[in-house]
């Protein structure tokens, strides 16, 4: 079944995709204080954590409901994710996102579930992912350059980060508006994986 109530409309522009697990209460306390002490970052709303399975872009109306109707079919078991560490993108150069990472023991079901996405979404026409996988939660974006030696410091006092285990069970398909203020993240409709139920926003 097309999921039929959604945020967007026909006449407005094609909608900007993109599929992720959202983070739980639990994830969200841990996150929340990480987000302080640095200058100059734009740091992220909790209520927006997510963990980005897949970046779909801008498809036209035709592909989106294709989408929510495919995706409706992803079964998978449920699982557990803890988060540790903390990184950069770009890894190397001048910084433009901090994120906090995957307990490496994690990677297994969450690579897993990604794959049978990736195969739904072939089937509804969504080229292939080219890019590497790097499974993170962005903690905020650089909107300008913080001196290095307080950098170096703010890594240093969260070097230990590590979350609780948190349970997953269900992933989100989520539409994005690009704003000068920052993208503002629509939730289009949640997709329980294990008992294969799809609930519309």
């Amino acid at each position: 079944m097309q999921p039929k109530a959604m945020n967007l409309q026909p006449e407005k522009a094609m909608p900007r995709l993109f599929i992720a697990l959202p983070m739980p209460e639990e994830a969200q306390v841990a996150l929340e204080p990480l987000c302080v002490g640095l200058p100059g970052v734009h740091w992220t709303p909790v209520d927006d954590f997510h963990l980005t399975l897949r970046f779909i872009g801008e498809v036209d109306h035709a592909t989106f409901y294709e989408i929510g109707e495919f995706l409706s079919s992803v079964v998978a078991p449920p699982f557990e994710l803890r988060l540790a560490g903390l990184g950069v993108f770009p890894p190397r150069g001048l910084p433009h996102t901090l994120w906090a990472g995957l307990e490496e023991g994690c990677h297994q079901h969450l690579m897993a579930l990604r794959r049978r996405i990736e195969r739904v979404l072939r089937e509804a026409g969504v080229p292939p992912e080219r890019r590497n996988f790097v499974p993170h939660v962005t903690l905020g974006r650089l909107t300008s350059a913080s001196p290095e030696p307080r950098f170096a410091a703010w890594f240093a006092r969260r070097a230990l980060f590590r979350s609780i285990a948190f349970p997953v069970s269900a992933f989100n398909l989520y539409s994005s508006q690009l704003r000068p203020e920052g993208a503002l993240h629509l939730l289009e409709a949640s997709y329980d994986f294990v008992s294969g139920v799809m609930e519309r926003a």
